[in-house]
């Protein structure tokens, strides 16, 4: 088989979350974290989005209504990451989650970019990141992309939020 490279344009399109009570998972994808209703399926799946997208992450109950948590140790989903246009932007949802006293499970700076890490109410994980430009990569000295997993300064990020 001749080797094969995706395209550089290529990008993922959207998440579809399997969940066990559709108006709990509206409630932290809607509700606290902001992502715009776009429509309801009927009473068994919504689809949410940044900018007026037809979705960026669908939530159904279709296999899993009343369904246990997604257990840490098994396959499946490890976090969606939803990526920030600006630190800013992190900032704030960084005050937002203090501020309702939702549980983060993690903080890094990662060089390429800083992330907060947290358990949506299925304990699927999500990440909540932004990316540092391109030319502030961290690079070995090969040239090559060097990542770092290193404590993020969570006070010094939220002292940024409006």
């Amino acid at each position: 088989m001749n080797p094969y490279t995706v395209p550089a344009n290529t990008r993922i399109g959207h998440v579809h979350l399997k969940v066990a009570d559709l108006e709990i998972a509206l409630n932290f994808y809607h509700t606290l974290l902001g992502f715009e209703l776009m429509q309801h399926y009927g009473t068994e799946a919504a689809f949410v989005s940044a900018g007026g997208y037809h979705h960026h992450i669908g939530l159904n109950t279709w296999y899993s209504k009343n369904g246990p948590r997604a257990e840490e140790r098994s396959p499946g989903l490890f976090h969606t990451a939803i990526v920030y246009p600006t630190r800013k932007d992190l900032a704030n949802i960084l005050k937002r989650l203090a501020d309702a006293e939702y549980p983060l499970t993690g903080a890094s700076d990662h060089g390429v970019s800083q992330a907060l890490y947290l358990d949506d109410p299925d304990g699927n994980g999500v990440e909540l990141y932004w990316d540092r430009p391109r030319e502030e990569w961290p690079l070995d000295s090969e040239g090559k992309l060097h990542m770092v997993t290193e404590k993020l300064d969570l006070q010094e990020l939220i002292a940024l939020a409006d």
